[in-house]
């Protein structure tokens, strides 16, 4: 942790690779497979019970069945009514800015606000994220209107939690409301995704929590103005030898002046909390493991609980929504959702569980090695054709 991240061509922050989870969305698909007999691994690697279920039919589509946990606190509430101010150019100096610079900055030419605000990065598992801490007051004019007047954004950063880029969590992989371990630091939980159009940026924490990891204070700038007409070179000029300057689009992506987009766009959509249904915790979870489909978790949520409808205990002992044997998991379970927790009952533990058991054993080199790890889930090769069918069919319908 610590100080000002360099650049890298336009980007005004080095993006790193995260490996954690991530959230999607899609489509809906209907599956009249009922519930399968299958069987339970009782220890890491041992034998199989198998039990009988009850029959049971999908009566709507992956993204139509929500998960069902409890919350991990509620978000605080509030409502629309911000005027944004969505910045033209972004930069960052090389030290803190001087009460002199910013004036100098305030009237530059076509500038109309300016923000200056602390920046710095952070490391999960050796791996860096570049975020902006800020006032959540000061700072929601900055962000897209969508995200200004979602009240749990800023709820979140309050309380000391990540909103993390929309595009960020998704090149990253980062799962909505799982907690994380910052190296050599505290645990920071991401609570909301939202698209902040701010190149190179990952995220925001507050103020607060920046410093308490040691940020660079009063580095990164923010000015508004209308599109187009802020000089990069008189910024530049101002802030002085070793800064950085981009320039961004109007909707917060980095484009060349002169060549905003006239098109429509569709609106930012910001998301809180964790994922909502069956098909995003699917997909996100199969980010755990590189080259594992989430469509062969979905198949294995289908037979084994019809996505939580099923979930035990059964006869063998199974439970919860993926039918693990409580010895297995012991040694597979996760804690998905941040919550403190390894809850076989929970979905947002359980399904993230049964992609980190099928990636130990080499899910995620496909063929052959992914037929044994769902045989290891089951050991029946009836049920690692079936599995396969019904995730060939996911693959079919949600594409």
């Amino acid at each position: 942790m610590s100080g000002l991240p360099a650049f890298r061509t336009v980007m005004l922050l080095v993006t790193a690779v995260l490996t954690v989870t991530t959230a999607a969305g899609g489509v809906v698909l209907l599956l009249s497979d009922g519930m399968v007999n299958t069987g339970r691994v009782d220890t890491a690697q041992g034998s199989v019970r198998r039990q009988p279920r009850a029959q049971q039919t999908a009566s709507s589509g992956l993204d139509r069945i929500a998960p069902t946990a409890q919350p991990v606190r509620d978000f605080g509430r509030g409502g629309p009514g911000i005027t944004v101010t969505p910045p033209r150019v972004l930069a960052v100096a090389p030290g803190t800015l001087p009460k002199e610079t910013r004036l100098r900055l305030a009237k530059l030419t076509h500038v109309q606000k300016v923000i200056v605000v602390d920046a710095g990065a952070v490391k999960l598992s050796g791996t860096g994220l570049n975020l902006l801490a800020v006032d959540p007051a000061d700072f929601r004019s900055w962000t897209p209107q969508p995200v200004a007047d979602q009240p749990a954004v800023w709820s979140a950063l309050a309380r000391g939690e990540l909103v993390a880029d929309s595009a960020s969590m998704r090149r990253l992989g980062m799962m909505l409301g799982a907690m994380y371990q910052v190296d050599n630091g505290p645990r920071l939980r991401v609570a909301a995704s939202a698209p902040l159009g701010l190149p190179g940026v990952d995220g925001l924490v507050s103020a607060d929590f920046g410093r308490s990891l040691g940020f660079a204070q009063g580095v990164a700038v923010l000015l508004h103005g209308k599109p187009g007409t802020i000089s990069e070179a008189r910024v530049r000029k101002a802030l002085g030898a070793g800064a950085q300057v981009v320039t961004v689009g109007a909707t917060g992506a980095a484009v060349p002046k002169q060549q905003q987009p006239r098109q429509e766009r569709q609106p930012p959509q910001v998301n809180v909390g964790r994922p909502s249904s069956y098909l995003e915790l699917y997909k996100a979870s199969a980010t755990r493991c590189p080259g594992l489909s989430w469509t062969v978790l979905a198949a294995i949520g289908q037979v084994e609980s019809s996505h939580g409808r099923n979930n035990g205990p059964s006869s063998a002992g199974a439970l919860g929504p993926m039918q693990f044997m409580p010895a297995t998991w012991k040694h597979y379970g996760v804690d998905g959702d941040g919550d403190g927790k390894k809850d076989i009952w929970s979905p947002y533990d359980a399904v993230p569980g049964a992609a980190n058991y099928l990636c130990a054993n080499k899910a995620g080199e496909g063929g052959e090695r992914l037929r044994k790890a769902i045989w290891f889930y089951n050991h029946s090769w009836d049920y690692v054709n079936k599995v396969l069918a019904i995730a060939d069919a996911y693959a079919r319908a949600y594409a």
